[in-house]
């Protein structure tokens, strides 16, 4: 009986350059992300910018805004800025990382489930663009809308990432060749 191999965790073939500058880009903007993110946790916001991300009412924004010196809201605002370009990288990255867990699975599934997670990261990038134009635009008076909106779009964006991340493990586990040999 023939035993058929389990494919390697990773395709064979080496990154591309541009793989590579991309994972080392999002690697350091998630670094600095995190390190602008450290000094923001309060009580209020005891997750620092996700707490901010995930206020869905303008009291809950306010009472995480109040809880911020004037140094930290500065930080935050930077934070966010900072976030549209973390948002190309991550997005580049995801996409090309797709690409690069594709190259050795020429299933007609798989090509299918790889089309399925560009779009789930595409929709968390666009998400992830939205919901920061709408943070930027709540935070000076913030409003139920905005501070619903923000949230509404949070949740897209982790649930996109989240299941795009899913997507590619499916796609490395999935089989290359059949259960049952054909004679």
């Amino acid at each position: 009986m023939d035993s058929a191999q389990r494919p390697p965790l990773f395709p064979m073939r080496p990154m591309k350059l541009p793989m590579k500058v991309s994972l080392v880009t999002a690697l350091a903007l998630g670094l600095l992300l995190i390190a602008l993110n450290q000094p923001l946790h309060t009580s209020a916001a005891p997750q620092g910018m996700i707490s901010l991300q995930l206020a869905g009412t303008a009291d809950q924004t306010r009472a995480i805004l109040s809880s911020w010196h004037d140094d930290q809201l500065s930080q935050a605002r930077l934070s966010l800025w900072i976030d549209f370009l973390f948002i190309i990288v991550y997005l580049a990255t995801a996409l090309q990382l797709t690409r690069h867990f594709t190259r050795d699975r020429p299933g007609v599934r798989e090509r299918m489930v790889a089309r399925w997670v560009r779009v789930l990261f595409v929709l968390a990038g666009i998400s992830d663009i939205a919901e920061n134009i709408a943070l930027l635009n709540n935070l000076n008076p913030p409003s139920d809308t905005m501070s619903l909106t923000a949230t509404i779009l949070a949740l897209v964006k982790f649930t996109g990432l989240v299941l795009g991340m899913a997507g590619l493990v499916v796609i490395r586990a999935s089989r290359r060749r059949p259960l049952t040999p054909s004679h």
